[in-house]
């Protein structure tokens, strides 16, 4: 993370989540962000930075290290940012109703083991209901070369959402090493175009799978 540029992300996961979000909305407008698993709020940083005068929240189980981030890494003076500490699906819950977002970012899974109460079709069913018509819901899912976790997820979303699409580094596909991939949720169909822009983007080289072709992953 640099934090003299916000905008350049140094993980590919990360990036690739990025360019997601540069699509979710016109650029340079601001956007009401909700981030369940805060980690060192980078991508937060990175909204701010492209969208300023976004609006975001973020959800972090454990206190020591969001306080531990907002008092080494300190936001930009003027981002408006609401902190959680808690359980991502419980502070879905005590959200209020009222509130909805252009883009729900779930960075919470590192291996095949994932919180069950969050890895399933209810908790995607929830996430969505939480979105505004043209949201997005992104999950990063670190998985294994199996990807067992990733084919229980695609098809968990598929149950919840009208459209999926999976983005990471090429290789992921084939399951030769672990890694991350990320899934797109959408409230309408997929834009085909989006599969054009963050393959432009990358990191290279990057596969985005949709419709028939992610049926090969997921079984």
């Amino acid at each position: 993370m640099n934090l003299t540029e916000p905008s350049e992300i140094f993980y590919e996961y990360l990036r690739r989540i990025g360019h997601v979000v540069d699509l979710a909305a016109e650029p340079g407008t601001s956007i009401r962000a909700l981030h369940l698993g805060a980690g060192a709020l980078t991508l937060a940083r990175y909204i701010e930075a492209t969208r300023p005068g976004s609006e975001q929240y973020a959800v972090e189980l454990e206190r020591e290290l969001l306080d531990f981030v907002l008092q080494k890494l300190p936001m930009p003076e003027g981002t408006t940012l609401h902190t959680h500490i808690g359980d991502a699906r419980d502070a879905l819950a005590e959200l209020p109703a009222k509130v909805l977002f252009d883009v729900v970012i779930l960075d919470i899974f590192s291996g095949p083991e994932a919180p069950a109460h969050i890895a399933c079709r209810e908790f995607y069913e929830e996430a969505a209901a939480r979105l505004q018509p043209h949201g997005v819901l992104i999950i990063n899912v670190g998985d294994e070369p199996a990807l067992t976790l990733v084919r229980s997820q695609v098809a968990a979303m598929r149950e919840s959402m009208p459209d999926v699409a999976a983005f990471a580094e090429t290789g992921m596909f084939a399951g030769r090493y672990p890694g991350n991939i990320i899934l797109v949720g959408t409230r309408g169909q997929w834009p085909p175009e989006w599969t054009t822009e963050l393959l432009a983007r990358g990191p290279h080289p990057a596969t985005v799978l949709t419709g028939m072709d992610l049926d090969r992953i997921t079984g």
